[in-house]
């Protein structure tokens, strides 16, 4: 594993966000696109585990982003965002909060 600096670190803009719709994507059975709420604004995600989760399920679960990762295209629909999980077997386990934090908080 290679080092990164806190230099490095310090660029990721890592905050609390909210998963507030999804909905499929055609043709795609490992991802969905979802829209996620940062306290001040929404953005469009592409969300791994579609073979794990349905849609529905994961509406309202509070999520770790790193929220100024260059978008990306996929399946025709820009994500702006990445939602952080622990991998296990290729299904994702999303980072969380245990607690009341308000959508936006920095992560640091």
């Amino acid at each position: 594993m290679s080092h990164v600096s806190y230099d490095d670190f310090a660029k990721l803009d890592i905050r609390v966000a909210k998963i507030i719709s999804t909905e499929p994507i055609t043709g795609k059975t490992r991802i969905i696109k979802g829209i996620i709420d940062l306290g001040n604004e929404t953005r469009n995600v592409i969300i791994g585990g579609a073979q794990y989760y349905k849609p529905e399920d994961i509406i309202g679960k509070v999520v770790i982003v790193i929220a100024n990762l260059e978008p990306k295209t996929m399946a025709g629909v820009e994500s702006n965002a990445m939602l952080l999980a622990a991998d296990v077997d290729d299904k994702p386990f999303w980072l969380t909060v245990n607690e009341d934090v308000p959508l936006g908080s920095p992560i640091k």
